[in-house]
């Protein structure tokens, strides 16, 4: 990795372990600091700005500026603005007002970036993990304290309020090499780096070209990687736990934000369970290839056991939601092969008062109202249950334990649309969120949810409902057929929600494009497989109408399919006396 690196998604990214600075004067004499300067000064001069216009009057133009400025910022730390000023002219007295200006919005376009930092954990790093949370918050304090002590010499007072906003890093790593049991077809990839671990100072704010994804994952007969460099200074990879697999997730520096915000999604896998050991699965976002179009597509490396996903360098796949499906596609493909159905949904162990566990799945793709409909559940059955602990919320897998039909998770996180969630949602989840597009349609939030322990427990299935928010009708219904039950889940009918590029009534085989439609040959006989043991093992199969895509429902939908089911178990509470 370079000192410093400004990639295309407005980020940037310090290495810790070559350049650290512990005061003001080292700041402004910093590399680092003279890029943002230009930057910034690069553009107010096409605005041609007032403060602009001043600051070359006084500073000269161009390199000269940047110097000067940066000679006359190292002053105002020192020295007052009188003895500063006299260094080049009287009128910088007279017109402060315009350096304040110059002042704050010089602060606000460095708070603008994503601000990542990061230490190579070798013994000559300058600092180590038991050291790196110190010097995170050392150097947003840093980066206040300048910034106070420049305005205030500017002011000639100090403030009367104080804001302690987060100036320095959003996103803080620890990264190392690490020897893997690789293939020699993959031995290109042995020089980049592995997250070892991540520091995020939440709400972190996230804004990408994308915000939304289109289309679905093909399957290539050629291995993408190969003839592929990779340049080590622009490469890093997340390592991943998804059940029982493991799985490399490789990203290019200008998509720096997509491999961060899975540290909120997936669990980190250690050192140890990386070392030595061969993937399962592998993704590689962002290679450049010298195609002009997107490629989103994954390879069935058989030679070696395993499943590549592939997504090549280009603004087309600048959305999260591109790494993350291609990542839970590749393991759906593995969990096929393995003999487990892929569920594209949600999953909830609900402990009721009385003691008594009921496990839950609604099943549905993309905007059909299954997380709200759980967190509207949540809301309302508070008083009666106990606990409620999310087994997955997006996708998770079925598969069989001593006779029972059991769900198991992949994500310990979740990756909710903001747009149909209740108002309060996304503040109380603010401290340990990232906010993706925040202001756009689509808006989404990826918080922590659960523990990987609790995802990958098993739990057995007792209702296996499918999320219908396209028809207006009975909130719950239960089916008395195998074959009536099928015809709909396997139809996978929604209203499109906006969370891809899909307008109206749509259909997916199975509600799940990401896997099972690529091998529905193998899907079917394992769905005739799963629906005839939960039939025969008394696992109740219906629908739950949430009218998540109905005009006028998007939120009172959910509210009121989660009423019902409330009253189901409540009622199987009297009747039952469970």
């Amino acid at each position: 990795m370079e000192d410093f690196l400004i990639g295309k998604k407005n980020g940037v990214l310090i290495n810790f372990s070559k350049k650290y600075c512990t005061s003001s004067t080292e700041l402004l004499e910093s590399v680092d600091f003279k890029k943002i300067l230009e930057l910034y000064l690069k553009k107010i001069s096409k605005k041609d700005t007032d403060v602009y216009k001043h600051l070359s009057k006084q500073f000269g133009k161009k390199h000269e500026l940047t110097n000067n400025l940066i000679h006359f910022l190292k002053l105002l730390v020192v020295f007052d603005l009188n003895d500063a000023a006299k260094y080049y002219s009287e009128c910088l007295i007279t017109k402060k007002d315009l350096l304040l200006a110059f002042i704050e919005d010089f602060y606000d376009f460095w708070r603008s970036f994503e601000r990542y930092a990061m230490i190579v954990n070798k013994h000559k790093a300058a600092f180590q993990q038991s050291n790196f949370f110190y010097a995170l918050d050392d150097f947003n304090n840093l980066i206040l304290s300048t910034y106070r002590k420049i305005e205030e010499t500017l002011m000639l007072s100090k403030n009367k309020v104080y804001r302690q906003l987060n100036a320095g890093i959003n996103v803080g790593m620890i990264v190392e090499k690490i020897n893997w049991r690789v293939p020699i077809e993959y031995e290109e990839l042995l020089k980049i780096p592995f997250i070892k671990m991540v520091v995020l100072q939440p709400p972190f704010f996230v804004y990408t070209k994308q915000n939304t994804r289109k289309g679905m994952f093909q399957e290539i007969s050629e291995n993408p990687l190969c003839g592929l460099e990779f340049n080590a200074g622009e490469w890093l990879c997340y390592p991943i736990k998804i059940g029982s697999l493991l799985a490399f997730v490789y990203f290019h520096s200008d998509f720096m934000a997509q491999g961060i915000t899975l540290s909120n999604l997936f669990e980190l896998a250690t050192e140890a369970e990386c070392r030595e050991r061969k993937p399962d699965l592998m993704v590689i976002f962002g290679a450049k290839d010298g195609v002009a179009t997107p490629r989103c597509s994954f390879y069935r490396d058989r030679k070696n056991d395993l499943i590549i996903g592939y997504l090549n360098h280009n603004e087309g796949i600048d959305y999260f939601g591109y790494m993350k499906k291609m990542i839970l596609t590749v393991f759906n493909l593995k969990m096929i092969e393995l003999g487990n159905l892929p569920i594209h949904g949600a999953m909830v162990n609900i402990t009721l008062k009385s003691g008594k566990a009921l496990n839950v799945v609604l099943m549905g793709d993309s905007g059909a109202g299954k997380s709200e409909s759980l967190e509207a559940f949540r809301i309302l059955a508070e008083e009666y249950v106990k606990e409620m602990k999310v087994i997955f919320d997006d996708m998770g897998y079925l598969t069989l334990r001593n006779g029972k039909v059991c769900g198991y998770g992949t994500e310990i996180g979740a990756f909710v649309r903001l747009d149909d969630l209740s108002k309060d949602y996304a503040y109380k989840a603010m401290e340990r969120s990232i906010f993706l597009n925040p202001d756009r349609i689509n808006a989404r939030v990826v918080m922590p949810i659960s523990t990987f322990e609790i995802v990958n427990a098993g739990y057995p299935v007792d209702y296996f409902l499918y999320a219908n928010n396209y028809e207006d009708h009975q909130e719950l219904e239960f089916f008395n057929s195998q074959d009536d039950a099928k015809k709909i889940f396997v139809a996978g009918t929604r209203i499109a929600k906006g969370t891809t590029n899909e307008v109206g009534i749509v259909h997916s085989y199975f509600a799940n494009p990401f896997g099972p439609a690529q091998m529905q040959e193998s899907t079917d006989q394992l769905i005739d497989k799963y629906f005839s043991e939960m039939f025969n093992g008394n696992v109740v199969l219906g629908q739950i109408r949430t009218r998540l895509g109905i005009a006028g429902f998007e939120q009172e939908g959910p509210l009121m399919a989660a009423k019902k089911l409330l009253d189901l178990f409540l009622g199987l509470v009297v009747r039952r006396g469970i």
